[in-house]
C-alpha cells in the first residue's frame, strides 16, 4: 500500500494549532443564516475564480461571479466554461458524503466522473473521466525546460488504486485531516492521472478530504486563492518532493515535509483571514444588539478592543499597552470614551484595576 514519507515539524505543529483555532471559532460564530449563505457564495467565487485562473483561465473576479450567477459576458468559450464546470464540480464534493456505501469515499469512479466535470466540452468526449493513455511532460512556462515528468501512462491505473486504497483505509483514521489533504493534493498532482485538468481534480480531492473528515468549516474556506496569489511558492512547493530546493536542506527523495509544511500554512492563513472577518462581524452584530438594531462606526482599534473584550469578558489599562504600543495613552483613552458615550463599553471601578465590559 502506499506509505508517504514525511516529517510532523514544528512548523506543521503549529499552523494546524492555528487551523484549530480558527476551526472552533468560526464553527461557533453566531452569524444569522444570510450571512452564512453570503460567506458560502463568497467562497464559492473565491474558489471556482482563483481555481481556474492558476491554470491559465483569463477571466478576472467580477467576470468568474457573473457567470457563476448565470449571467452572460463576452469571452472565449473555453474560459466561462471552464468556471460552469468548476461550479459543478464544487457542488459535487459538497454532496460527496453521500456518495457511496461509506459515505464519502473517494472512489475511482467518483474521481473519473469528477474529471469529466472538470472538463466537459473542454476536452474530446472521449478523454473525459478517462486516464490519459500518452506520456505527457509539464514545462516551465518561461524557460520551456522540462519541470517534471509524471509516471508512465501504463502505471496510472495501479498507482491510483493504491493510493485510493491508502486514502479509504482505516490506517489513515488517526491523521490529522489537513494532513490527509495535503498528502492527497500532492499524490494526485505527482500520478498526474489525466491529460488535463490535474491540478483542479488535486485541489478539489483535497478540499473533498478536509469535507469528509467533518472539515468543511462551514464552507467558508477557498484554497485556491492562496496558490494563485503565490503561484512561484506553490509550484516550488510541490517540486520540493523530488528535488532539493536548496542543497542539502528539504532533500526531496520523496519527501513531503516542506510541501505540507506549505499546505498546511495556506490554509492556516485563510481560515485566520475568515476567522477575522466573522469575529467582525460577530461583534458588529453584539453591537447593533446593545444598540436597538442601529449602527455605529468604529476605527480600527475600537474593533480590536471589542473583539478581546468578547472573548475574554473584559479589558484593562495594561492590556491596551500590550495591544497599540504604537499609540500614545490618549489616544486609547478616546477610543474608550467614546465606545462608553455610545452605549458599548462601561467602566467598572475606578483605580488602575478598572476594567472595560460590554453593557448587557
Amino acid at each position: 500500500m502506499y506509505t508517504p514519507k514525511y516529517t510532523i515539524t514544528n512548523k506543521i505543529l503549529k499552523d494546524i494549532g492555528t487551523v484549530e483555532a480558527c476551526r472552533e471559532i468560526i464553527t461557533n460564530a453566531p452569524l444569522v443564516p444570510a450571512w452564512e449563505a453570503r460567506f458560502r457564495e463568497e467562497a464559492i467565487i473565491r474558489t471556482v475564480h482563483y481555481g481556474t485562473h492558476i491554470e491559465g483561465n483569463a477571466l478576472n473576479f467580477t467576470e468568474a461571479a457573473k457567470v457563476i450567477s448565470g449571467q452572460s459576458i463576452v469571452a472565449r468559450d473555453r474560459d466561462i466554461q471552464e468556471v460552469i464546470n468548476y461550479r459543478n464540480v464544487l457542488r459535487f464534493i459538497g454532496e460527496a458524503r453521500e456518495i457511496g456505501e461509506a459515505g464519502g469515499k473517494v472512489t475511482e469512479q467518483a474521481l473519473k466522473h469528477l474529471h469529466k466535470l472538470t472538463v466537459e466540452k473542454i476536452l474530446p468526449s472521449e478523454e473525459c473521466g478517462k486516464y490519459r493513455q500518452t506520456q505527457v511532460v509539464l514545462r516551465n512556462s518561461q524557460t520551456g525546460e522540462i519541470s517534471f515528468r509524471p509516471p508512465a501512462s501504463v502505471a496510472v491505473p495501479f498507482l491510483i488504486e493504491d493510493f485510493l486504497e491508502w486514502l479509504n483505509s482505516k490506517a489513515i483514521r488517526d491523521m490529522h485531516p489537513v494532513l490527509q489533504a495535503g498528502i492527497t493534493h500532492y499524490e494526485l498532482v505527482r500520478i498526474h492521472p489525466f491529460v488535463d485538468g490535474n491540478g483542479r481534480v488535486a485541489r478539489a480531492v483535497a478540499t473533498w478530504v478536509l469535507f469528509r473528515e467533518g472539515y468543511d468549516i462551514k464552507k467558508f474556506f477557498s484554497l485556491e486563492e492562496h496558490y494563485d496569489k503565490d503561484d512561484t511558492g506553490y509550484y516550488k512547493a510541490l517540486q520540493s518532493v523530488e528535488k532539493p530546493i536548496i542543497e542539502s536542506e528539504h532533500s526531496g527523495n520523496g519527501d513531503l515535509t516542506y510541501w505540507l509544511e506549505y499546505f498546511t500554512e495556506g490554509l492556516a492563513i485563510e481560515l485566520t483571514r475568515i476567522k477575522e472577518k466573522v469575529q467582525k462581524l460577530s461583534v458588529d452584530l453584539k453591537i447593533k444588539e446593545h444598540l436597538g438594531g442601529g449602527q455605529v462606526a468604529l476605527n480600527e482599534r475600537q474593533m480590536k478592543i471589542l473583539e478581546y473584550v468578547q472573548q475574554t469578558g473584559f479589558i484593562q489599562s495594561q492590556i491596551f499597552r500590550e495591544m497599540f504600543r504604537e499609540y500614545s495613552d490618549d489616544t486609547i483613552l478616546r477610543d474608550l470614551r467614546d465606545l462608553m458615550e455610545k452605549g458599548v463599553l462601561k467602566k467598572e471601578g475606578s483605580t488602575k484595576s478598572a476594567r472595560y465590559v460590554l453593557i448587557k
